[in-house]
């Protein structure tokens, strides 16, 4: 059976977004690298430019994160289900917080911590919507 049209507009929209927020940050990591070799200035810029970006495509993991949520009835779930959703809650949490702090950051290694931080995080959000998806 194939998904309906309103459900195709929330996954599409959700694995689109992830796609930004997630995978951005791995590009992003192996950009940084080579772009110090362009001034040290290139990184910030390229940090700059990419949060313009992975911020709203944040906001729509939140909001169709809600909208999926809403999809499923809480009573018809297993405990599992439900543990692997509520410590999907807290690292998407997570996610965001280190990606405020990496921002923020004004020494290396709280770049190194909250980047580190963020993109696991980010990247343990996204195996728990695998399972989560069934």
């Amino acid at each position: 059976m194939l998904a309906s049209g309103l459900d195709t507009l929330r996954l599409t929209l959700h694995v689109l977004a992830a796609s930004v927020w997630v995978g951005g940050q791995i590009v992003m990591m192996g950009l940084v690298g080579p772009a110090r070799g362009y001034g040290p200035e290139v990184p910030a810029g390229l940090a700059r430019a990419f949060a313009r970006m992975a911020w709203p495509a944040y906001a729509v993991l939140v909001v169709t994160g809600f909208w999926n949520i809403s999809t499923f009835h809480w009573a018809d779930q297993t405990g599992a289900w439900k543990a692997v959703l509520i410590a999907k809650i807290v690292v998407v949490a997570a996610a965001g917080a280190g990606s405020l702090l990496h921002s923020r950051a004004t020494s290396p290694s709280a770049l190194a911590l909250w980047g580190s931080v963020a993109g696991l995080a980010s990247v343990a959000a996204l195996v728990m919507g695998v399972l989560l998806a069934g």
